[in-house]
């Protein structure tokens, strides 16, 4: 929490001030009753005793104080408010060792469903488009709010050859310029990439893939899935084949995430994958705002002091 007039909290050291000045009150109060009445008389003369109830009034008072003295000060928080509308972009590698068994039934079968999973809670103002890389990285379906068209772009999705990230970034980044929202500004957006690899081919660096990120305020948040058992099988000549042992490896997704102000993720089964992008499309769904909450100290405020004064005109037939 911040603050835009820190020096109105200086007006809380009055706070402990008049509980001092309560408890002083108070005490004395009691040593000056004492003298006018035998203590075994008191029962005959009162209902009750108070007893500590006396106290709660003036503490609900002392904190209606304390909230007007922070709402003087204009506090500020940041706090998480629903997007009305984005473009998100489902990156999806589509690489030769995506066909790999490890994650079941296979890391791209496993990551197409877990993107039609994501599509069902994305909420249904954004605009969600597919990109899929391999050799090179294409747009399978431009931004849309038509759901069914991106679940059958992920469905005719192919293996292919080669991972093509810094293309697959910069693609990815540049697609939601061209959305307009309905005041005319553009959407923030946001990509979800999944991929099991290191770059292997493409057009276009890593390195000036995130410069444009960067430079156009896109996070990429990067999901590394497969495990170290992964295999693919080559065909050799001959009728031969091969066993091709392709780990997954994290370092440029790590890289992609942290530079773009992204989250990275590894799943190495299906069941995590799907609850990776359960955890995005919450995120996706929100933005941070600074706001400032001087309205909420003073409603709070003004509810503290009418319980203090009800239970003190209730109790002791009196205000505090």
């Amino acid at each position: 929490m911040t603050f835009e007039r820190p020096l109105a909290l200086v007006a809380l050291l009055a706070v402990p001030a008049l509980a001092a000045a309560w408890i002083l009150y108070d005490r004395r109060r009691r040593e000056g009753a004492s003298r006018f009445a035998s203590p075994a008389l008191v029962p005959n003369l009162v209902d009750r005793k108070p007893g500590r109830l006396r106290a709660v009034p003036p503490a609900l008072f002392l904190l209606a104080l304390t909230a007007l003295i922070v709402g003087m000060a204009r506090p500020h928080a940041t706090i998480r408010v629903p997007r009305h509308e984005a473009t998100v972009v489902l990156a999806i590698d589509v690489s030769r060792s995506m066909t790999a068994q490890d994650v079941s039934p296979t890391r791209l079968e496993a990551a197409k469903a877990a993107a039609n999973a994501f599509l069902a809670k994305v909420p249904s103002t954004y605009s969600v488009a597919l990109v899929g890389f391999g050799s090179r990285a294409f747009v399978a379906v431009p931004p849309t709010l038509d759901r069914s068209l991106v679940s059958a772009g992920l469905d005719d999705l192919v293996p292919g050859a080669g991972t093509a990230i810094g293309d697959a970034v910069k693609l990815s980044a540049t697609l939601g310029q061209r959305q307009r929202a309905v005041d005319g500004t553009v959407p923030p957006t946001s990509v979800l990439m999944i991929s099991d690899g290191a770059p292997d081919g493409g057009r276009t660096s890593v390195a000036n893939a995130l410069r444009r990120a960067k430079a156009l305020h896109v996070p990429v948040s990067t999901v590394l899935v497969g495990t170290s058992q992964g295999v693919v099988t080559a065909r050799l000549a001959g009728g031969y084949s091969e066993q091709i042992r392709v780990p997954p490896s994290p370092g440029t997704l790590k890289l992609i995430a942290s530079d773009t102000g992204g989250q990275f993720f590894e799943a190495r089964t299906s069941s995590e994958l799907s609850a990776v992008y359960r955890h995005l499309a919450t995120r996706v769904g929100h933005r941070t705002e600074n706001r400032e909450i001087t309205d909420g100290f003073a409603a709070a405020a003004v509810v503290l002091m009418l319980v203090g004064g009800t239970l003190s005109a209730f109790w002791f037939r009196r205000v505090p």
